[in-house]
């Protein structure tokens, strides 16, 4: 029995971000995309979080970043699933479970409940680490075909939100903010957003890059 509803409504600046496309060898084996083919869009990374905030799309534009700095040529997709993600801090600090969780979706990698392959091939578990020794940056993306890898950290103080926020948030939380102000504070919220993904989507101060050999 199917149930015919509308597409929820979502900020339209979800479609004005960059997309990320991959080649996942999983995806193409077993036919859920045409040639192993996988674009990725913020839309994604929302619904796997289950809101939209400036480290959900930092973490996006992480992986971004450091995937096209992996694979330069713009003929050579990133292999999804070929990649290990080491991320600095433990698992339950602040947000890194967070972050680690749109990685991983972009990536493939996944920490010991991740896919355990078919036939040897196609493994995803064991290639999300935390907690992890990384010199240059917070996130550690390496290539496990050729053994490159690039650290990246995100500089989210770049894109500062407005300070009308942090007085909002507490007033919406606990129950005392007027309609009006919870429009507001949503507004305010997701430009943050917005100005992360759109406006800073090409500065290299925002993902700051240290490539190794």
């Amino acid at each position: 029995m199917s149930t015919d509803r509308r597409a929820p409504a979502t900020p339209a600046f979800f479609a004005e971000a960059p997309t990320i496309v991959v080649h996942d060898a999983l995806a193409g084996f077993l036919g859920a995309s045409e040639g192993g083919v996988v674009e990725y869009r913020y839309a994604d990374a929302v619904k796997l979080a289950g809101h939209s905030c400036p480290t959900v799309a930092g973490a996006f534009m992480t992986a971004r970043a450091a995937l096209r700095a992996l694979y330069p040529e713009q003929a050579e997709l990133p292999e999804r699933g070929e990649i290990r993600v080491d991320c600095r801090e433990a698992l339950d600090a602040g947000v890194a479970g967070v972050v680690g969780a749109v990685l991983g979706l972009v990536t493939g990698a996944a920490g010991d409940g991740g896919f355990r392959g078919i036939g040897g091939r196609f493994v995803r578990r064991g290639r999300l680490f935390y907690g992890q020794a990384v010199a240059g940056g917070e996130v550690r993306f390496t290539r496990l075909d050729d053994g490159r890898s690039v650290e990246a950290t995100l500089r989210l103080e770049r894109v500062p939100g407005d300070p009308r926020t942090a007085a909002l948030m507490p007033r919406c939380l606990g129950g005392a903010a007027s309609a009006e102000e919870q429009a507001l504070f949503r507004q305010l919220w997701q430009e943050r957003v917005r100005r992360v993904l759109v406006e800073h989507a090409d500065d290299p101060d925002l993902v700051e890059l240290v490539l190794r050999a």
